[in-house]
């Protein structure tokens, strides 16, 4: 029969085992156990000393070259769009600070005009039936009264954005994009149809497109329509016909689940945009122009032949890219891919080659000439 002793004794037989437990795991962990992990934690703590400072100095290089960029900034781009009209796009998240600063280098030092921003909103990228239904009638009311032969087998957005686009954008006249329009439809456009009720590109002749400040009121009232609806937002004068679009991308995707409606619609949108504009450029920043971004998604399909992408603009040295690619594109460029984010689909370059020097011709000719005279 069991009694207290035999408790009593089971008892302390276990905080024995307890404490000589603890003294001799105690002992071991000072001995080879001890070191190992003290070793351990000494070379990690050097790895991530390391790592930190490795940070640090790409942050300081980073900082460094980013000021370089904005002291040359003046000079690189210094009338690069001089007498253009450029039109900002942004998709819903587009940092304000990125929007800002491209449309700064673009007044400032390029001479270029902003007429104003449509920033597309969330709505645009919504694909149930009831707001795709409304989307549709004002496509039909607004393709009717400016007389628009919408394209057939293209999504909703995608008409919206034919409508907007065809209205809004013109080809400069001189410009080498004026040439080649006619002769390249896009998916949007049938070799054959008119897309617009203005006159087209090849066959507006210079000096007919509207002046700075001119907003066209059929214009308003289409765009008056789409933002009523909730479908984009507008500031500025965006009435104005542009002869150059930028498009804003957002840095991350929005988080209520419509990210891969941006990546497949912003390829649609860049295909309108490069074909009715003289150059247009779609930007990212470089958090978010990774594999699988809308830059990525745009940089593998046919939109890559209409327009450049630039995927660091939230530096300065990239937001001088997108002024460069919009100039390397007036001046009878192709249409490139810019930036820092490596992109199995496209080589992917820091930005558009040099343009020639305007005065480094005359000055050779002229030491030329001299030399031959002296002979």
């Amino acid at each position: 029969m069991i009694d207290f002793r035999y408790h009593l004794v089971s008892i302390v037989a276990v905080f024995l085992a307890l404490a000589i437990g603890i003294v001799l795991g105690s002992t071991e962990l000072q001995g080879t156990a001890y070191n190992i992990l003290n070793s351990t934690t000494a070379k990690l703590q050097s790895e991530l000393d390391q790592a930190s400072s490795q940070r640090d100095a790409a942050q300081t290089q980073a900082s460094v070259g980013d000021a370089y960029a904005q002291a040359v900034e003046p000079v690189v781009l210094h009338n690069l769009l001089a007498g253009q009209r450029l039109l900002i796009i942004t998709e819903p998240g587009a940092p304000a600070s990125v929007v800002a600063a491209i449309s700064n280098a673009a007044t400032a030092y390029a001479g270029a005009t902003v007429t104003g921003q449509i920033a597309l909103q969330n709505k645009f990228f919504d694909n149930s039936d009831t707001t795709l239904d409304g989307l549709n009638q004002i496509n039909l009311a607004m393709a009717q009264t400016a007389g628009i032969a919408l394209g057939s087998g293209e999504t909703y957005q995608q008409q919206a954005a034919q409508l907007i686009a065809s209205e809004i954008l013109t080809k400069a006249p001189g410009s080498p994009a004026v040439q080649s329009a006619s002769a390249q439809p896009t998916s949007s456009q049938p070799a054959g149809t008119q897309p617009t009720s203005t006159p087209s590109a090849s066959s507006q002749p210079a000096g007919s497109q509207p002046s700075s400040g001119q907003q066209d009121t059929d214009v308003q009232s289409m765009l008056a329509a789409y933002a009523q609806a909730g479908f984009l937002t507008t500031s500025g004068q965006p009435a104005t016909q542009a002869t150059l679009a930028v498009v804003v991308t957002p840095q991350t995707a929005p988080a209520d689940g419509s990210a891969d409606q941006i990546d497949q619609l912003l390829v649609p949108l860049a295909e309108e945009l490069g074909a009715h504009a003289s150059a247009a450029v779609v930007a990212g920043t470089s958090a978010g122009s990774g594999a699988g971004s809308p830059i990525a998604v745009l940089r593998s399909s046919n939109a890559a032949d209409l327009v450049s992408t630039v995927d660091d603009a939230d530096f300065v040295s990239g937001q001088s890219v997108v002024i460069q690619a919009l100039a390397a594109q007036l001046n009878g460029g192709k249409p490139g891919s810019y930036g820092i984010a490596a992109n199995g689909a496209s080589a992917v370059a820091p930005s558009p080659a040099p343009m020639p020097s305007v005065s480094a011709s005359p000055s050779a000719t002229s030491s030329t000439a001299s030399k031959k005279a002296k002979k």
